[in-house]
């Protein structure tokens, strides 16, 4: 009788332990189920694969900018050296092509960097990233299908206010290998995101040269010069920072002339420190800048071959005649909004 006594306390135990047990479960399984949504979001968030997705990522939802190549990485001797005289050309157009040039006297003592940022690879800095992918091209200036070498030319007759370089001469080539260079990598008729300059939004009135004189005044002055002459190097072979108006500056054919140019240029380059990600002056300061200084005298240029069909000319092209009825004024200084909804009618 005890032993039989002793099997029942037992069966007892075990049915009370399996009866724990399966309360355990049943809760479990309704923790389960009536919070799946929960549960999942716990498990995601504590899994490392929750935690990789989760690292910021610095590009995510950003536009590449081109970044210029490093010629360290050519291993050609001959073609590094071509390529580093092109770039030393662009940095120093002055000392070898300048008036007291060691190569030759083609150029008006600025260099081909003074427009064009850091020996043409700054993004937003007039850079020549997409020189090589997107030339030969048309022009409407032209008119005509223009070569890079074409193009350096104008540079030297516009921008540089002096003769164009010999098509064949070793700077020549140096120029045009060190912009093939800087356009490694990019494909066939296509321009990386940085490229050239920003194009800024057309203000709503017109840009004011008054006000831009107060700005260039505060902003400006103290590298460029209160007359707009530059400062010159120790051995007057060059300038250190460049003549914006004046007899050795760029004349009245030059890109930079254009103030919508200008605008985008000074926007994302200057004052000195100035880049795409450090913007020290406001889209209205860029437009007045470019005004005054574009207002002021400068060498000029015959332009009777250029725009022979006048309507391509850009609207803040600052010379008549025009296939429009705005003035040769609004042209040079807006608003420009008008003239372009009535050229896109």
């Amino acid at each position: 009788m005890e032993e039989i006594l002793k099997q029942i306390r037992f069966g007892l135990v075990v049915i009370m332990a399996l009866m724990v047990v399966l309360a355990a479960l049943t809760a479990t399984l309704v923790a389960v189920y009536s919070f799946p949504k929960q549960m999942t979001i716990i498990q995601e968030e504590n899994s490392p694969l929750a935690a990789k997705n989760q690292a910021s990522d610095p590009n995510k939802g950003k536009e590449i900018i081109w970044k210029a190549p490093e010629v360290d990485q050519i291993t050609d001797r001959e073609l590094k050296e071509m390529i580093l005289y092109g770039k030393d050309l662009i940095a120093n157009t002055s000392k070898y092509l300048g008036p007291k040039g060691m190569v030759g006297q083609l150029s008006n003592g600025m260099n081909c960097q003074n427009c064009h940022m850091d020996a043409g690879t700054k993004p937003f800095g007039n850079n020549y990233s997409a020189v090589f992918s997107t030339y030969p091209k048309f022009r409407a200036r032209s008119g005509t299908s223009e070569t890079i070498v074409k193009r350096i030319s104008d540079c030297f007759e516009r921008s540089l206010n002096g003769t164009k370089p010999d098509s064949n001469s070793k700077e020549m080539k140096a120029m045009i290998a060190y912009m093939k260079f800087l356009g490694t990598g990019i494909e066939k008729g296509t321009t990386p995101k940085g490229a050239g300059l920003q194009k800024l939004a057309y203000l709503d009135r017109a840009a004011d040269p008054t006000k831009g004189a107060h700005i260039y005044e505060a902003k400006c002055k103290s590298c460029h010069g209160a007359n707009g002459e530059g400062i010159l190097a120790e051995d007057k072979t060059a300038f250190v920072y460049p003549p914006l108006w004046g007899k050795d500056s760029y004349n009245d054919a030059a890109g930079l002339h254009r103030i919508s140019n200008f605008a985008g240029y000074v926007k994302n380059n200057m004052p000195f420190g100035a880049s795409y990600e450090n913007q020290l002056l406001s889209d209205e300061e860029a437009w007045d800048i470019a005004a005054f200084v574009n207002s002021q005298a400068r060498p000029h240029k015959d332009q009777q071959q250029d725009w022979v069909d006048i309507s391509k000319k850009p609207v803040d092209f600052p010379f008549g005649p025009y296939s429009d009825k705005f003035s040769e004024s609004q042209h040079k200084f807006g608003p420009f909004e008008p003239i372009k909804n009535a050229i896109n009618k």
